[in-house]
């Protein structure tokens, strides 16, 4: 078979870097699996401002409110003794512990902006309160100490009242008996600080307190609740953007996964195509085709192969022909 007169294919019909086909393999590899990464990222991000928002914020101002609320207790009962035994010692305590509370607002005001309305009023009626202790402290120096007969008066009546109770307490249920001895023991101490205040100035005085605290108190619990159920809010948006993530997450890894598997299929064969080539030159030259055509293009290790092969079969193809010269 006269292989000069046979048509011969392109065997190798162009020749990139081998280096620069590994590099835009790996890079494809890698660029693939960027969409997940950026998701994981986001969704990361998103999780954590959520929980820096529940735990800085949210969180944070509801147990504030809930310290504020229990520190405005301790100082109605820091006045209540105040009235009682006009001691100045239970004032310095009850104005230190106004002036604690008048910091924590301060630093909910920094913490939660957006509650700036409802500290505002928690700053005033705590200033209308500390006015309150001021004129109360001014009386309380003016008339002296409280009668002490309205005192064991308010005792001996308490103490009665008990007697009564605990007699009757076979008749009541454990839980009903605590109810009452409750309910007795707060009244006591309202009768208490009534009988240090028989001055109608100081109940008056008492009565504004009373009203400021009450108003405080509610502040408190109302911001209280709108930060816990801020939290239940941010919670809920939490679960429902992990869900979302689950879902993104998956269906993405899912399209990563079928794509890389076509990638697996298609880089390798663009990768060793050229030296496949080169071989398939190869074969035919080892067969006795010298007549195979090289189309080498572009720059590179398999095109400089592909040359020197080139090189070898023309050397071999002219040494074939000198053999084939009869000599004359």
């Amino acid at each position: 078979m006269d292989w000069r007169y046979q048509r011969l294919p392109r065997v190798f019909a162009r020749s990139r870097s081998m280096r620069r086909r590994v590099a835009y393999s790996l890079g494809i590899v890698r660029l693939i699996l960027v969409p997940v990464i950026l998701l994981a990222v986001y969704y990361l991000f998103r999780m954590s401002l959520i929980v820096d928002r529940i735990v800085s914020v949210d969180a944070s101002v509801a147990m504030q409110a809930e310290r504020a609320s229990l520190v405005m207790l301790d100082a109605q009962r820091t006045e209540r003794t105040y009235f009682l035994l006009r001691d100045q010692e239970d004032f310095k305590s009850n104005q230190q512990t106004i002036e604690s509370l008048r910091e924590m607002i301060e630093s909910l005001r920094d913490v939660q902006p957006q509650e700036a309305s409802a500290i505002e009023k928690m700053q005033a009626e705590l200033e209308t309160y500390l006015r309150g202790m001021q004129k109360a402290s001014e009386r309380v120096s003016e008339t002296g100490q409280p009668r002490i007969d309205r005192l064991r008066g308010a005792v001996l009546s308490y103490e009665k009242d008990l007697n009564d109770i605990l007699r009757g307490a076979h008749r009541q249920s454990r839980a009903s008996l605590v109810r009452e001895l409750h309910e007795r023991t707060s009244r006591f101490d309202s009768e208490i600080a009534a009988a240090g205040n028989e001055d109608p100035v100081l109940q008056s005085i008492s009565a504004d307190l009373e009203n400021s605290a009450s108003s405080f108190l509610s502040q408190a619990t109302e911001l209280e609740n709108r930060s816990w159920n801020r939290v239940v809010k941010d919670h809920d948006d939490a679960r429902a953007l992990v869900v979302r993530a689950e879902w993104v997450l998956g269906s993405v890894s899912l399209l990563v996964l079928l794509i890389s598997i076509w990638v697996s299929y298609v880089l390798p064969k663009e990768v060793v195509q050229p030296l496949l080539d080169l071989k398939a030159a190869v074969d035919h030259a080892a067969a006795g085709n010298y007549e195979i055509e090289f189309d080498v293009q572009g720059k590179g290790e398999v095109a400089e192969l592909a040359n020197s092969v080139r090189g070898l079969i023309a050397h071999v193809r002219e040494k074939k022909g000198d053999e084939d010269i009869p000599p004359s």
